[in-house]
């Protein structure tokens, strides 16, 4: 097992990242900010995270105080991870990367998808109060077999995993990539449907509304190569008069004295 590296700093900052600074730390957060998970199903939301790394990752996470196992009662009995009071702290902090990154370029190979957790905090860090106007709706989302609660009232969404008693509007649609397309890439709810793509019910004019809230990233410019350093030209002795000829090495002018 690798030793987890920490900063010799006293900043707040060099403290935070001494707790999940490390790779992947804060993508596993990620997935348990909507509710408790199982080993297997965190492994499945981070499939190119190995095994050996997860459980590391987990069991600093729980040194630290930030996730707690815990084991569920009958009829299921089994053995899921959480966040403690202090690791549901970070939820603002992850909202604010995102925020940040969500106008970074995508990775270039684009073979990676979003998992349905990271999808949905997507939607919580992205939601823009002025697009939703006076909207006010409880929407019933089914993604991948997964359930969340979403409602927009006052400008405000709440999103968590859970069922509404009685929901406005229901979207239901068998992966998070189809979500994603009709919330960020502007694909059409009434194409999806006719596609077979999604299924809905209920308020759908409102439903659609819900949709566009989501403003599509203002991305910033890609890194651009900066080419071969510039060569330096060969050094000039200063003149001895100048003031650079204050700054000459100590050790170099000594040497100089006892040649």
């Amino acid at each position: 097992m690798s030793k987890k590296r920490v900063f010799d700093d006293p900043c707040g900052i060099a403290r935070a990242l001494n707790a999940v600074g490390e790779r992947w730390a804060l993508l596993v957060v990620r997935e348990l900010v909507f509710g408790p998970k199982r080993y297997s199903d965190l492994h499945r939301g981070l499939p190119q995270m190995s095994q050996n790394v997860l459980a590391q990752r987990l069991r600093e996470l729980e040194a630290d105080g930030l996730v707690r196992r815990r084991r569920l009662g009958p009829p299921a009995p089994a053995a899921v991870y959480e966040l403690t009071e202090r690791g549901q702290e970070l939820e603002p902090v992850l909202r604010a990367l995102a925020h940040w990154g969500s106008r970074a370029p995508l990775p270039e190979d684009g073979a990676a998808e979003l998992s349905v957790d990271a999808l949905l905090f997507a939607l919580r860090a992205t939601f823009d109060p002025a697009l939703a106007g006076e909207l006010s709706l409880r929407c019933q989302l089914d993604v991948a077999g997964d359930r969340f609660r979403a409602t927009v009232a006052g400008g405000r969404l709440e999103l968590d995993r859970g069922e509404h008693a009685e929901p406005d509007a229901w979207l239901t649609v068998p992966e998070a990539a189809i979500l994603r397309d009709l919330v960020f890439a502007g694909a059409a709810l009434h194409d999806a449907v006719e596609g077979a793509d999604a299924e809905v019910a209920g308020d759908t004019e409102r439903l659609a509304a819900l949709l566009r809230c989501f403003p599509a990233a203002v991305r910033y410019p890609a890194p651009q190569d900066p080419g071969p350093p510039p060569v330096s030209p060969d050094p000039v002795s200063p003149d001895p008069g100048s003031p650079n000829a204050e700054l000459s090495d100590p050790a170099v002018s000594a040497g100089s004295r006892r040649g």
